[in-house]
């Protein structure tokens, strides 16, 4: 589903906006009072909800209706702060707010009153887009991105009379509940004499006294671009030149991020000795690592790769309070919009990851180890067993209620060989993991996707699962990542199986995973 398409709803609670410049506790004060921010949906829906088997139990989403990217992760005063994108009228993409939910553990959310709302006749009055956490001010500050309706000699995204524009909002509210928009946009236009592609996801951060920010944007025709710009206020902004620039793929679709015209949602930030980029375009996510030459003010990448080869899109990054890089991202939809409006809800939170570089420069991503408290039960299943021997005792340790966790170690090798998810009664896999590569080019194939495995010094790969409803996040030694989605009937338990050379599995570990609430609402 194309987050881009303005399907914008019913401006029907405008009363309650706030206007430019005011603080949105009379929004925040009436939403909390509404019965939908409080978890009271009307019957018919809850119970809906309660009993779809597809919605996740473990991540993060809305009680109901549409949510994307998401925005201005932080860990303040003893807890994680997540707000992402949400339309509060429709599980369809449009009438974007910022959602907000609070955390004491990155696991067990708490669901607040909106953050952000468009404000009627104002620089955002067709939606609060993307942001981030403006680092190093004294008071709690967010930039993100404001769109209103202009005359096409005005517009940034191309062919839909829309201009981007860059918002800063402050709170001084220690729940972070309340926000005060500024009464004009600190970027109001792209910088002058560009022939830009898009102008948005702001993405800032702090090196001494001066704030330094990347816009996801780019040049029609050349090639998708962070453009970088420089203050020492963090409000008044000079533009330097692009961070880093892209190529156009030749394409001619009506989207530019399609064409590699545009990179959206970028992050940048130090990890070990290096810097890494992040960014969206063409449909992927890309990361970069390398060096931020801080005499010419540009980013120069040394290693590059895709940071998920599936439905997962829109990433923002947060330092925490162990001094973690924490990596989020948006889990899109497969479905149609008319299948998600039937079933009431769209898109989660990915699980969280942490990052680190490998000596190798290459970007690695693992599941906190705080998700292991969510394990219920555990069985493992040692390699070294007949094919047949080895089934019958993973057949003991089916999944329940679509919510599993998977570890499953193996040695590459030339005889093929598979994971698998199957349903029951009838036994046949939904989802297959299937190893067909070389003792010399180790890969896996998931659906029509080849992904590359990096085994370890005992030539050993592992395979880490998680399974939630119709997500499915798959990690390969720590280093590939895909997110799935699968809508799958399995009326009963999941079984899990090796098919191939049996003799090529070192272990398989499952457990089941419990809920983080009672009735998949996450609150």
């Amino acid at each position: 589903m194309d987050r881009r398409k303005f399907l914008i709803s019913s401006l029907a609670s405008s009363a309650l906006l706030a206007s430019p410049g005011k603080s949105t506790a009379a929004f925040a004060e009436a939403f909390e009072q509404d019965s939908s921010a409080t978890g009271e949906l009307p019957p018919a829906l809850r119970e809906k909800l309660k009993n779809d088997p597809f919605r996740p139990q473990f991540h993060l989403l809305p009680r109901a209706n549409w949510m994307n990217d998401p925005c201005a992760p932080r860990f303040h005063n003893g807890v994680y702060h997540m707000f992402f994108q949400y339309n509060p009228h429709a599980a369809v993409w449009g009438d974007m707010h910022w959602n907000h939910a609070t955390s004491p553990d990155l696991i067990h959310w708490k669901h607040q009153p909106i953050a952000l709302a468009p404000t009627p006749g104002s620089y955002d009055a067709y939606g609060c887009f993307t942001g981030s956490v403006l680092p190093g001010m004294d008071v709690p500050t967010i930039l993100y991105t404001g769109v209103t309706k202009v005359t096409p000699d005005l517009e940034t995204i191309p062919g839909e009379d829309i201009r981007e524009v860059q918002c800063l909002a402050t709170s001084t509210d220690p729940d972070l509940r309340v926000w005060k928009k500024l009464d004009k946009p600190i970027l109001p236009l792209p910088p002058p004499g560009l022939n830009v592609s898009g102008f948005r996801d702001p993405c800032p951060w702090k090196d001494g006294d001066i704030w330094y920010l990347g816009i996801g944007s780019g040049i029609k025709k050349t090639g998708g671009a962070v453009l970088l710009y420089k203050s020492t206020d963090g409000r008044n902004w000079e533009y330097l030149h692009p961070l880093a620039q892209g190529k156009w793929n030749g394409g001619t679709m009506t989207n530019p991020v399609d064409t590699g015209e545009m990179w959206e949602c970028p992050d940048f930030f130090p990890l070990g000795e290096k810097h890494v980029l992040l960014y969206s375009t063409e449909r992927k996510v890309y990361w970069q690592a390398g060096t931020f030459d801080k005499s010419d003010l540009k980013f120069h990448a040394e290693t590059t790769g895709m940071l998920d080869h599936g439905y997962y899109y829109a990433m923002k990054s947060m330092l925490d309070e162990k001094g973690r890089r924490i990596l989020w991202g948006w889990v899109e939809e497969s479905r149609t919009a008319e299948q998600c409006l039937a079933a009431g809800w769209a898109g989660s939170m990915a699980l969280p990851r942490v990052l680190t570089l490998g000596p190798d420069n290459q970007l690695r991503m693992d599941v906190p180890p705080e998700f292991a408290s969510l394990r219920k039960k555990t069985d493992t299943i040692k390699g070294g067993h007949e094919a047949p021997k080895l089934n019958a005792e993973l057949a003991k340790t089916a999944i329940q209620n679509r919510a599993g966790e998977i570890v499953c170690k193996f040695k590459p090798d030339a005889a093929p060989c598979a994971l698998e998810l199957r349903t029951a009664p009838d036994n046949s896999p939904f989802f297959t993991i299937q190893y067909e590569g070389s003792s010399t080019k180790p890969t896996v194939k998931i659906g029509e996707k080849i992904l590359a495995l990096s085994p370890d010094r005992e030539g050993v790969s592992t395979i880490h699962l998680w399974l939630d409803g119709s997500v499915i996040e798959v990690f390969l030694d720590s280093k590939e990542a895909m997110t799935a989605r699968d809508f799958t009937p399995t009326p009963s338990d999941i079984h899990i199986a090796w098919s191939g050379a049996s003799e090529a599995l070192n272990s398989i570990t499952v457990s089941a995973v419990q809920p983080i609430s009672p009735d998949r609402l996450t609150s």
